[in-house]
């Protein structure tokens, strides 16, 4: 991989100018779809898609699950760009690069993005196959060091220091559990603790991250919400809970990426029903919800 610490101004121009000149009209809303949940961007009306292969300096997705396209539509009347499909650390790429999508996205015009990904269930009280609407998050790589913000600061997305006191919309979260109960579904609410992966995780490992306060854990989402926060949009993410995470080494358990992608796939009827709710009722972009929106926003 062409691994970059750090990806200059002109990289994300220069993709957003490929994209929009593919566009027939400019998003508002951006969906990243991760394992086993690409099939929500089959909902998309009047679809045109766009293979991460073409637009200059995208990365490419190389795990099984994930198509590797961007898909442009409407999907409950509003204006959407769907990742059919993510890009993660352990594939082997830098942090910058895991989120260059979500700066190409807030040049395109989006404001508001939806994160979903496939969670191992850390909260005992959980199942596989439970949703989980994400309240905060732990993200243990980017304490550590391997932030995206790391690097010269792009004062045109961000600031240098930048605050994420409530990284996740609390007003989406909340609209996403009045969808939820209007069907008829059930909508846990948790910390989502974001890992480097590839590796599922020990069960030490578990025990500690419940001890910590998460309540899910997988290998993608937080680099995300940092970045898309730092650029003054709105956040709401997603964890399907497609396995218990095993918390004892004589447990005869086991989880398989099969079987998180088998699992996801059963889960998505629920969770497309909550996010056409959202995108349906979905308020106007309010910066006062970002603490970190640029006054022009």
């Amino acid at each position: 991989m062409n691994e970059q610490t750090w990806i200059p101004e002109e990289h994300y121009n220069e993709a957003a100018d490929y994209v929009r000149s593919r566009l027939p009209q400019a998003p508002a809303i951006g969906l990243v779809l991760g394992s086993g949940l690409g099939t929500l961007a089959e909902e998309i009306a009047n679809p045109t898609r766009v293979p991460y292969q073409e637009i200059p300096h995208w990365p490419r997705s190389t795990v099984e699950g994930h198509v590797g396209q961007l898909v442009a539509g409407e999907l409950e009347g509003q204006p959407v760009l769907a990742m059919q499909g993510r890009i993660h650390f352990y594939e082997g790429y830098s942090m910058a690069q895991v989120t260059l999508p979500m700066r190409v996205m807030r040049l395109l015009g989006v404001h508001t993005v939806v994160l979903t990904n496939a969670a191992g269930g850390i909260n005992r009280n959980f199942q596989a196959g439970d949703i989980m609407v994400i309240e905060d998050h732990i993200f243990p790589p980017g304490m550590a060091g391997f932030t995206p913000l790391r690097g010269p600061n792009i004062a045109s997305f961000g600031p240098r220091f930048s605050i994420h006191g409530r990284t996740y919309t609390p007003e989406l979260r909340q609209l996403a559990h009045r969808v939820a109960e209007a069907h008829g579904i059930t909508l846990r609410e948790g910390v989502y603790v974001s890992l480097s992966g590839p590796a599922f995780e020990t069960p030490a490992e578990v025990r500690a991250l419940r001890v910590w306060g998460g309540d899910a854990v997988g290998m993608s989402t937080a680099p995300e919400a940092l970045v898309a926060y730092h650029a003054g949009m709105r956040v709401l993410g997603f964890s399907t809970i497609t396995n218990l995470s095993i918390d004892r080494t004589d447990s005869v358990e086991e989880v398989s990426h099969e079987e998180v992608l088998r699992i996801g796939r059963e889960v998505v009827p629920k969770l497309a029903t909550i996010i056409r709710g959202v995108l349906r009722q979905m308020p106007p972009y309010d910066p006062s919800q970002v603490e970190n929106a640029p006054e022009q926003a």
